[in-house]
């Protein structure tokens, strides 16, 4: 047998960078609650600890704000710990309670299929084999599915006090209105008890989520006290919010998930492009791996240069390359130039054309109006670049209308087979920034 190969010793330098991860979240903005920050500083520089954060498979798609806790997690891997992804197969039949009233529940094995594509999502994000702190994947429903309710009762639901539950503001304001059922309002029991499995089976010391989970997460952590005598660690950090303060919400003009059937990446790409200027700085922070140094000049950019975009533009590149791929980026980009006249739209295929145009005004054209004659004035008017056909032929006597990236002369000119692409798509133009699409329908 050869000789075993000693452990590197510790430095001042590692423990120092353990500790550092708190800091740099702090400048990011990134902590809005701790339950103390100094103890945990303290436990992160004595050795690598051990963190986990939940995701609940209540849709088939992680979103950004999932996005914002899974890169938290990986900045403390990067420091060195080591992160435990939940992906919460029992807590996800129930559902967090929300103020605005009861969760359908989802049917069980469509549960269970969610789980399956979460799990592929979180992988890309944190390093499973090779590193000393490897993540490890962790489903709830494997220690829950097995619990009695007495043992569950006896065990867990003796150290919870309702008057504390009642004090919760989601369950607070389901009280005042339609009421909560039992189901939800047992949610918080369900996630402390996971808090207190992963403490006992991996030494998890502290839990991280979104700042309107605190009351479950300290929860958690409370019940940990109780049942072994440890101290852990909660922290949470801000939701993700528009300018006008109000959440991106999960509809479907808010939500923009990791899932490109969902979300396709150009519309991914294009949300971070077209952030508006006064909440980018934040998302720097929140979401990008770049240096202060480099976040600070892009910050400066926005300052001095807001018309060129350049930190929104850095921001999208870098997230796409992280959900998507630097390959599907440099489509997304490629198709962007195109439907803005520097490129070959024809060039582009037809999944990334349906994805841009998307996005974009449209209107539908029947075979039979096909078959009669559309002029380029009538589609400017339908597809609402122009109020009207008058306003249309006005705009291509002025030079401003493209179809497909050429500029149209006639004002009186007719759409043709051969402006169609791929999809069945009519690509107009309006001056150099308003682009829409006519679809058209065959036979």
């Amino acid at each position: 047998m050869g000789e075993m190969t000693a452990a590197a010793p510790e430095t001042d330098a590692d423990a120092a960078r353990r500790a550092a991860v708190l800091d740099d979240l702090a400048w990011r903005g990134l902590i809005a609650t701790s339950t103390d920050v100094d103890a945990l500083r303290a436990e992160l520089a004595a050795g690598p600890i051990t963190l986990y954060c939940g995701f609940d498979p209540t849709a088939p798609s992680l979103h950004m704000g999932n996005l914002l806790q899974i890169l938290t997690v990986r900045r403390f891997q990067l420091a060195g710990h080591r992160p435990l992804a939940l992906v919460g197969g029992a807590t996800g039949l129930i559902g967090d309670p929300k103020e605005s009233g009861e969760r359908t529940l989802n049917p069980v094995e469509t549960v269970h299929e969610w789980v399956e594509r979460i799990r592929g999502q979180l992988e890309p994000f944190f390093d499973f084999d090779g590193v000393p702190n490897a993540a490890v994947m962790v489903n709830n429903y494997d220690w829950t599915q097995g619990l009695s309710t007495l043992e569950f009762l006896r065990d867990v639901g003796k150290h919870f006090s309702v008057n504390r539950m009642l004090d919760r503001e989601a369950v607070a304001a389901r009280l005042a209105g339609a009421g909560i059922s039992y189901t939800e309002f047992s949610y918080q029991l369900l996630q402390s008890h996971d808090y207190l499995q992963l403490h006992r089976q991996y030494g998890c010391a502290l839990q991280t989520g979104g700042s309107d989970q605190w009351g479950n997460i300290v929860a958690g952590v409370d019940l940990v006290r109780r049942v072994t005598g440890d101290r852990v660690h909660a922290l949470t950090t801000p939701l993700v919010t528009k300018a006008d303060g109000t959440k991106f919400g999960k509809t479907e003009s808010g939500t923009v998930w990791l899932s490109r059937e969902l979300t396709t990446p150009y519309a991914f790409f294009q949300f971070w492009l077209n952030s508006e200027d006064s909440i980018t700085p934040s998302l720097l922070r929140y979401f990008s791996f770049r240096s202060h140094e480099e976040i600070e000049a892009l910050e400066e950019s926005l300052r001095e240069r807001p018309q060129a975009r350049e930190a929104q533009r850095a921001l999208a590149q870098e997230l796409t390359d992280l959900v998507h791929g630097p390959d599907e980026r440099a489509k997304v980009e490629a198709a962007a130039s195109a439907l803005f006249g520097r490129g070959d739209v024809a060039e582009l295929d037809g999944p990334t054309l349906d994805a841009a145009l998307a996005e974009a005004p449209s209107a539908v054209v029947t075979a039979e109006e096909w078959a009669e004659g559309i002029t380029v004035a009538d589609a400017l008017a339908r597809t609402g670049l122009v109020a009207s056909r008058g306003a249309g032929r006005r705009t291509i006597a002025e030079g401003g209308a493209y179809v497909a990236n050429v500029r149209v002369a006639d004002e009186n000119a007719v759409l043709t087979d051969a402006d169609v692409l791929h999809g069945g798509w009519v690509l107009l133009r309006r001056g150099r920034r308003h682009i829409a699409g006519i679809r058209v329908e065959r036979p």
